[in-house]
């Protein structure tokens, strides 16, 4: 299975999170739910975890340079 990232910096927030998550799929999906339900609030249900798995990307993408926000799909 290949190695993907999720990255806080990629989205816009008031808590200007500077966390990337690298691992193996479940492994990301779970850690980011997880965050996103200690750090941000979310209820960490079967429907965010879709969503996260929906942005992840392959980790070969991750480079510690700033990144620019994307808008939340939706």
């Amino acid at each position: 299975m290949a190695r993907m990232m999720a990255d806080c910096r990629r989205w816009p927030s008031d808590m200007s999170c500077s966390l990337t998550i690298i691992g193996e799929e479940d492994e990301v999906v779970r850690a980011a739910a997880e965050h996103s339900a200690s750090v941000y609030g979310h209820e960490d249900t079967a429907e965010l975890r879709q969503q996260i798995r929906e942005f992840l990307e392959p980790a070969e993408a991750y480079s510690n340079a700033p990144r620019a926000h994307e808008q939340m799909p939706g």
